[in-house]
């Protein structure tokens, strides 16, 4: 599609420097965007590129409105703007409506529903309208899931999970499995908890590719609304995790962890399970959480990379860590007997004065 610029600022905000009748039809990168093409700058870090940019136009912070005399579209948050303006020429594309003739179908569906080739809709099943439901793609009995959604290819979604409107799920996304319960009999065998609860997401979420959330033992696995979560991300049973999360790439949450709004989970973060993380808090990458953090604020307990043979050396000090602090603890204790002695000593010239 084109647009011209003052159709685009009259739909989507912003002030406009030049001429409204320029049009555009994508979006771009500073550094090779070219004729109908619109791209952003969001840090003065990025200016040097706008000599060299020949994009038709660009957005970018009010702040920074003289640096070109390129035609540009001012708004507080480019980046923002950026991302409305790329949903805007990029819409999801659309297959045909309804079933593909190698689809198994057991539950009604609305007409404005599409089904991809081999993929299975159990019974007893509630789909939302205009809902995409792509190939390969397994959806157990009972499950419910909301308007305007989309199912990538081969995402499987187990009984009775609940999922709510505009949801999407990426290739491999697993919603519903067991979780990972066993008791251990007086063999030492494990023996399998029944994992009766579901898996209840609410409104705007997104499951990135091979990503599991498993369902609840007892009670439910609950995803909130506008949760965006990355690839290969593991949700245990019992989690709630509060709206407008971002779980990134490798973050693993165990059992029963309650996570609150607004939370950022690096990548490769893992958090032990029982836990209570508060609302706002930014965990960095790699963190293991171990205990629960209520208050908000940035956390980190990952060693910064450093040269192979500073780490090697450094090593060897943290394994002498213990005794190191015993020592220390020892010669306080010596330094405050000598203090008191040395206080009591009636010949102490600075007593006699």
């Amino acid at each position: 599609m084109e647009i011209t610029l003052g159709d685009l600022v009259a739909r989507l905000g912003g002030e406009l420097v030049g001429d409204p009748a320029l049009k555009v039809r994508q979006i771009a990168p500073l550094e090779r965007a070219g004729e109908g093409e619109l791209a952003f700058i969001n840090s003065p870090k990025y200016l040097a590129g706008l000599a060299d940019c020949r994009a038709t136009a660009v957005i970018m912070s009010p702040k920074m409105a003289d640096k070109t005399d390129k035609p540009r579209i001012l708004i507080a948050d480019p980046y923002l703007y950026f991302a409305r303006v790329g949903q805007l020429f990029n819409p999801i594309p659309r297959p045909p409506l309804g079933a593909h003739p190698s689809a198994v179908v057991e539950s009604e569906l609305p007409a404005s529903v599409s089904v991809g080739p081999n993929a299975v809709v159990g019974k007893n099943c509630v789909i939302g309208e205009n809902t995409i439901i792509g190939p390969g793609c397994t959806i157990a009995d009972g499950v419910h899931i909301g308007p305007d959604s989309l199912l990538h290819g081969g995402v499987r979604i187990y009984a009775n999970t609940r999922i709510g409107a505009r949801a999407i799920l990426h290739a491999g996304a697993v919603i519903g499995s067991d979780g990972f319960g066993f008791a251990k009999d007086a063999d030492k065998h494990w023996v399998k908890i029944p994992q009766i609860g579901r898996v209840v997401m609410g409104d705007d979420v997104e499951v990135g590719a091979n990503t599991a959330i498993d369902r609840g033992a007892l009670d439910d696995t609950v995803i909130g609304n506008g949760i965006k979560i990355d690839n290969l991300v593991h949700v245990a049973h019992n989690v709630h995790v509060g709206d407008d999360t971002l779980l990134i790439a490798q973050a693993g949450v165990a059992g029963s962890t309650h996570i609150g709004q607004r939370v950022i989970l690096a990548g490769q973060t893992g958090v032990s399970g029982h836990l209570k993380i508060g609302d706002d808090v930014v965990v960095s990458a790699a963190t293991s959480v171990m205990k629960s953090l209520p208050n908000p604020g940035l956390y980190t307990s990952t060693v910064p990379q450093m040269p192979h043979e500073d780490w090697v050396r450094n090593f060897a000090h943290l394994r002498r860590l213990d005794s190191l602090a015993k020592r220390v603890r020892e010669l306080e204790k010596q330094l405050q007997k000598q203090l008191a002695e040395h206080n009591k000593d009636p010949q102490d010239p600075q007593e006699q004065s």
